[in-house]
């Protein structure tokens, strides 16, 4: 039996003569709909959405100027596989992962090796796979097994690492991190290596946290592993966010290919990158790091071309968009919208840092990400998901989540400050959070523990 739900209400301002003021929601009905009113159904229906300029739970870019809104829709009909019917599309795409293997300091760019992705998750899947073909081909070469390959990394890494280890048969050993090593940071990584290691994952930008991973640290942990073992483990940068950050704020922080372990980075152009869904991007620090029976040649639509991805057609659109921002913003563009979204997230962080109630867990200072967690003996009337939950009453979508493992006991609340979070903006924010922290904090019993609804972290 059918209910209300099932159907969806059109008002009847919207529709014209002979239209049905009734359309199932669930089902395909016969008869077409005039393009205004579908426009109108579906305009009304997304309002229901959360304000994106008070989402500070999402690393993903939610703004673009109006020129590059306008490119886009010149744009959105380019499919970025096709490459001999869009040549223009897919020279744009080279030059972008040239532009960032030289940000990234390649020992030299002109024989890097990149490609542009849906999004920093695929890249990491292709980042992955390069990992584990080329350790399989020395195995092989040397006669040995090429069975139960594992790969390193922070218990802190993103989802993207689990799926590409679960998906490729690949053992995820997860570094626990802890009040003292709060990062990868190379302390007793003997432990978790051996020859089956395909390679270590370090993270710049900590999903968690936002703090970046040691990487000059991992590295000379794994040189003294190759002193002593001869195992020779390279490394590749999960740089979804702070590889669009560091080149710009902390130009002398040797994270890249300036560390000659560092085989594979990867990106988000639609994080800070400043790009609209969804674009990502992975470098290879020489074509010798990618094994070219990963490259497939496919004859499509009139010409044959090499690939290297999980997606095939895909929108070539947010390539262009890349490329856009690159000419407009430039270094110092690009270092004054990070520098300002670093002055918001340190000038929020200090502030919720003296508040009573909070103790901080970092400050901003690598990527604009910082977290807190309640104050030991603060309260047990309320906690962090109760504060999230009156931050939402008020708009603003401030996630609370428990970190990983050894820390699995620990909450904590996290800000990601992109651009179009202004001070006034962060103002209001601080307001909210005073308000909110009052509020719970005059309670006189305690809030009930109902199932928590956390809004995802993860990008």
């Amino acid at each position: 039996m059918s209910s209300d739900r099932d159907l969806l209400s059109i008002n009847p301002l919207f529709t014209r003569d002979g239209e049905a003021r009734e359309r199932p929601r669930f089902q395909m009905t016969d008869d077409e709909m005039l393009p205004e009113t579908a426009y109108q159904i579906v305009h009304d229906e997304s309002m229901l959405d959360g304000n994106a300029r008070m989402n500070l739970a999402t690393f993903v870019g939610t703004w673009m100027e109006p020129q590059a809104a306008q490119l886009y829709a010149d744009t959105f009909d380019r499919n970025m596989i096709d490459k001999d019917e869009y040549p223009a599309t897919a020279a744009i795409e080279e030059r972008c992962w040239r532009i960032l293997a030289d940000l990234w300091n390649a020992p030299d760019p002109a024989q890097a090796i990149g490609t542009s992705t849906i999004g920093s998750s695929e890249a990491c899947m292709l980042g992955g796979l390069a990992l584990k073909r080329r350790w399989q081909h020395r195995r092989r070469a040397a006669g040995q097994s090429t069975e139960k390959p594992n790969l390193v990394m922070s218990s802190a890494v993103q989802v993207c690492w689990e799926k590409f280890t679960n998906y490729w048969d690949v053992e995820a050993r997860l570094v626990p991190i802890s009040e003292e090593h709060p990062t990868l940071d190379g302390h007793e990584l003997a432990q978790y290596v051996d020859e089956n290691t395909i390679g270590v994952v370090a993270i710049l930008g900590v999903t968690y946290t936002g703090a970046y991973e040691p990487v000059q640290k991992v590295a000379a942990a794994l040189d003294d592993i190759q002193a002593a073992t001869g195992l020779d483990i390279p490394i590749h940068i999960d740089g979804a966010s702070g590889a669009f950050i560091a080149p710009f704020l902390q130009p002398e922080l040797e994270w890249d290919f300036r560390c000659e372990r560092v085989h594979s980075i990867n990106t988000s152009g639609h994080k800070y990158g400043l790009v609209f869904p969804g674009v990502g991007w992975i470098v290879w620090r020489s074509r010798e790091c990618l094994p070219d029976d990963l490259i497939m040649t496919v004859s499509y639509l009139g010409g044959e071309m090499p690939t290297f991805a999980l997606n095939f057609s895909r929108p070539g659109a947010q390539v262009l968009l890349q490329y856009y921002n690159f000419l407009r913003l430039g270094r110092n563009g690009y270092a004054a919208v990070q520098g300002a979204n670093r002055d918001v997230a340190q000038y929020l962080a200090h502030a919720i840092g003296e508040f009573e109630a909070f103790d901080l867990w970092n400050d901003g200072s690598d990527i604009p990400v910082f977290a807190w967690r309640l104050a030991a003996g603060h309260t047990d009337n309320w906690d962090l998901y109760d504060l999230s939950a009156q931050l939402r009453q008020r708009g603003w979508l401030v996630p609370a989540y428990p970190m990983p493992d050894d820390l699995a006991d620990l909450t904590v609340q996290r800000v990601v400050v992109r651009n179009g979070l202004s001070m006034d903006l962060a103002d209001s924010l601080l307001d909210s959070i005073r308000d909110c922290t009052d509020y719970l904090d005059g309670l006189s019993s305690p809030l009930p523990k109902t199932r928590r609804n956390t809004t995802s972290f993860h990008h």
